[in-house]
């Protein structure tokens, strides 16, 4: 796991709109959506390697003006909303910038490639006809 990313509040920006869902007449006159909103290239706690591989890994979830962003409606508080934000950004960053572990190729075992070629020579002979193939088991 990489060390521990502390994201400057200056650098995290939010824009607040309705959420959907449940909620009764409260939804329908408060802003509990949170969007938390990171400028990727100007996120300068990163480094530049760690800002390549964020772009890399995450192009997906980048839009066209280098922004990364968090959606949370989960729950009617704003304040909440907010803290998941920040929390699943957090978690985003992190799940980026993680190691992958190497491929270790395996090889087949010789037994089960002997296996397998011994039930395609039995298939074969039972679809050609011959009753002799009870001799190959």
């Amino acid at each position: 796991m990489p060390e521990k990313i502390n994201i400057p509040a200056e650098k995290l920006s939010f824009r607040v709109s309705r959420s959907s869902g449940p909620g009764g007449q409260h939804v329908n006159k408060t802003d509990t959506k949170v969007e938390a909103v990171l400028h990727i290239a100007s996120a300068d706690f990163l480094t530049e390697e760690q800002r390549a591989k964020i772009q890399d890994k995450l192009k997906n979830r980048i839009n066209k003006e280098g922004q990364l962003c968090v959606v949370c409606q989960q729950t009617r508080s704003q304040i909440t909303n907010k803290e998941k934000a920040i929390n699943k950004l957090k978690a985003l960053l992190y799940k980026a910038l993680e190691e992958e572990k190497p491929r270790k190729p395996t090889k087949v075992p010789k037994a089960v490639k002997e296996e397998r070629i011994k039930v395609k020579r039995i298939r074969s002979e039972k679809l050609k006809g011959k009753t002799e193939w009870k001799k190959l088991l």
